[in-house]
């Protein structure tokens, strides 16, 4: 009864096929009679237009009715061709042929299962499964052959799916079944690969190579036994490598390249780290010599370098030199420079060629940006630098350097990705100095790696800080985002490298130095602030940070050092060191704040006031407690007649200068602050300090307070007189002026 249907079903879907088949023959008909129509008209139309002399165009004066011509001016010739949306092909390719991929792949698992039914059953032995998915694939070949000429993009797809069967069929007749030895099953394998590649290139079809190029490259892992046997291996990559080159020659198939690219990189890495050795090094010299000749095809033939082309240049040159290198080190080789001085040298002769030709286009910027960047990581890796980070961090630059000379989206994304990946480097390398001993003052491979990660980002916002208006425009939230990120990574470098040298140095000691070069790094950030492109918004939150920075170093990070001073952990000497801070903010209330707009906002007034507040309070508690004990154990008690007798009349003074700056200059917020200070300063007067005084203390604190106060309201009363007068006379010089207004 199965048997039955299941023959029905088969009659039924070949007349179903059938006549489906004569209806689309039918309509293929009508539509080439169409076609055949459409191309007559426009013959027609063409023999037309051929009467009217293109290059010429009429336009009539208004002022002088004569005909005038005008010639088109001939198309301008660019170097590098328009970029092209890469995505789009994709996409369309797979909306037209999504259902013939589903429908081999689901056809290729039908064959499997059925297969695995019949060996289930004991229908078939061993070696006729075998033989039976070598047929299979070939009469999907076979079949795919017949429709090549009217269904050319279906015919590849289905010999792909083919070949990817007898790739299949090899693997499993040789790991499950052990029908072949290990270089029989090889053997069959670039068998395979090598009618591929020839039908693909019989068949001009660059999605076969494209089945070709992955069942190639993934053959050596289908019949591996588990032992590496990297020189054949390699051979074989290599071969098929020089093969690949050939049909991108003639077909000029960019994606061929790029796939081998990629599986040969990862094959070579994947070698050195396992196990490097020095025969790897010819291989990656080899893999060099073929990937910068795929590179440099359209370059040797029409002078030109693609958007593609120049991305492989940077990725062959850099990714050869991280895999020679690292195998120098593991080996330890000596000079680890020679291969990035050899390859800069071959770029050199490029550059030189442009030079030459006086043509200082993008060809001349990249083979200089290029030759420039492997010198400087030959000089780098010569001082031990860490490989990866300096590498990575030059190759990010030279991203950004060739996106500002081409203007071409793709470098900029690469370098924003590749950017995050240096600072990830980076943090790894900066991990080292928990574990380093005796590391060199500057001159030591961590701080060298820092050291060219900061410059080479100090270029990178050089580079930004030269873009165009309409660029900085498109990309202000990346930019924004990387500035951040760039001077934050230069702080913490140079931040680590001076905590580890003095880490056996007391906390105070390590916390106020950090705190003091973070003030520091911060002003010159403020004082370059032009210089380095920084927006209003942006500098506005530096000036909030360096404030509070200020008020962290005087009221932690010097209790710090004042109480390490008296139990003799650290020199009173370096409380001189402490107090280097003045400087920045002394020029920075004098000439950074009043040329910024930190001021727009009402609460900015109060945050400096609250800084300066802070700053000369505890500047004078700890210079009072220094100057009257040099005995921890007595400083409470030197800390609580400070803070009961002087702070008030400290407070009252900065209270009255507020409020005079306030109505001299007619800040608003700067009385308020005067008097909210004045306010707290009595609070705290009569709420607690009276009542901890001496009779005589009271009487002194009152007295200078009542004397203070009573000046100070003297001084208001005079500046208000001073005001009201110079309003009147205002007033009566605009009347006298005004005869009309009397």
């Amino acid at each position: 009864m199965e048997n039955s249907l299941f023959i029905i079903l088969i009659f039924v879907f070949f007349f179903a096929y059938y006549t489906l088949n004569k209806k689309i023959s039918h309509l293929e008909n009508e539509i080439s009679e169409l076609r055949k129509k459409a191309t007559k008209n426009a013959q027609l139309t063409e023999i037309k237009e051929e009467r009217i002399d293109p290059e010429v165009k009429f336009t009539l004066s208004e002022d002088i009715q004569e005909v005038q011509p005008i010639k088109q001016q001939p198309p301008v010739s660019k170097e590098t061709p328009p970029q092209k949306d890469w995505i789009a092909p994709i996409f369309d390719f797979l909306k037209q042929n999504i259902l013939t991929i589903i429908g081999i792949f689901t056809l290729v698992l039908g064959i499997g299962y059925f297969v695995k039914y019949a060996i289930d059953k004991n229908w078939i032995g061993e070696t006729s499964r075998a033989g039976i998915g070598f047929l299979i694939g070939g009469g999907i070949m076979l079949t795919a052959h017949f429709l090549r000429k009217n269904y050319a993009v279906f015919s590849s797809i289905i010999t792909g799916g083919g070949i990817a069967i007898l790739y299949f069929t090899t693997t499993i007749a040789f790991r499950e079944y052990h029908l072949f030895t290990q270089n029989l099953a090889f053997i069959i394998t670039c068998i395979i690969t090598l009618i591929s590649i020839l039908l693909s290139y019989y068949y001009k079809s660059e999605t076969l190579i494209i089945f070709s190029l992955f069942g190639g490259f993934l053959a050596p892992l289908m019949i591996s036994t588990g032992q590496s046997n990297y020189p054949f291996l390699f051979t074989y990559i290599m071969v098929l490598n020089i093969g690949m080159l050939t049909i991108a020659f003639l077909k000029h198939w960019k994606s061929v390249g790029w796939i081998a690219f990629i599986f040969t990189n990862i094959y070579l890495f994947y070698w050195a780290v396992e196990k490097p050795e020095i025969l790897s090094i010819y291989f990656y010299i080899i893999a060099y010599i073929i990937f910068y000749a795929f590179a440099l095809q359209s370059y040797i033939k029409k002078n030109v370098l693609s958007t593609y082309d120049i991305l492989m240049l940077v990725l062959i040159n850099f990714s050869s030199i991280i895999g020679i290198v690292y195998i120098f080190n593991e080996l330890e080789y000596e000079p680890v420079i020679i291969f990035p001085i050899i390859f800069a040298l071959i770029n050199s002769l490029l550059l030189l060629k442009e030079y030459n030709k006086k043509d200082f286009g993008i060809s001349y910027s990249v083979f200089t940006g290029i030759t420039v960047s492997l010198v400087t990581i030959a000089f780098a890796l010569q001082f031990k630098t860490h490989l990866i980070t300096t590498v990575w961090a030059i190759e990010a630059t030279l991203l950004l350097f060739i996106w500002k000379k081409t203007s071409l989206n793709i470098f900029k994304l690469c370098f924003y990705v590749l950017f995050p990946l240096v600072i990830v480097t980076q943090m790894v390398t900066w991990a080292e100095y928990y574990t380093a001993k005796n590391l060199n003052i500057v001159f030591n491979p961590v701080f060298l790696t820092s050291s060219v990660t900061v410059i080479t980002t100090l270029a990178n916002l050089i580079l930004l800080k030269k873009l165009p208006e309409t660029q900085k425009q498109d990309n202000s939230f990346f930019e924004y985002t990387f500035k951040i990120l760039s001077f934050g990574v230069i702080y913490v470098a140079l931040l680590l490298e001076i905590i580890y040298h003095i880490s056996e140095k007391p906390w105070s000691f390590i916390f106020s130095i950090g705190l003091l070069f973070s003030v520091y790094y911060l002003f010159i950030i403020l004082l370059f602030r032009k210089k380095l492109d920084i927006n209003k918004d942006f500098e506005t939150g530096l000036i909030y940070i360096f404030l509070f920075l200020l008020m962290l170093n005087v009221s932690f990070s010097a209790s710090g050092i004042v109480t390490s001073i008296l139990v003799k952990k650290i020199d009173i000497n370096f409380y001189a060191v402490h107090l280097l801070y003045w400087i920045p903010f002394i020029y920075t209330l004098w000439k950074i704040l009043p040329e910024s707009d930190f001021f727009k906002k009402e609460i900015a007034y109060w945050f400096v006031s609250i800084t300066l507040i802070t700053v000369i309070s505890c500047e004078l508690y700890h210079l009072y407690i220094l100057a009257n004990t040099s005995d921890i154990l007595t400083v409470w008690k030197f800390e609580k007649h400070f803070s009961i007798l002087y702070l008030p009349i400290i407070w009252a003074v900065l209270a009255s200068i507020f409020i005079y700056l306030g109505l001299k200059k007619n800040i608003s917020e700067l009385n308020k602050v005067g008097f909210a200070l004045l306010g707290l300063m009595i609070l705290k007067l009569y709420a607690y300090d009276v009542w901890q005084m001496d009779n005589v203390s009271r009487i002194i604190a009152f007295i200078i307070l009542g004397v203070i106060l009573l000046l100070s309201s003297f001084m208001f009363q005079r500046l208000k007189n001073i005001i009201k007068n110079l309003v009147d006379k205002k007033d009566e010089t605009i009347e006298n002026d005004n005869p009309e207004m009397q």
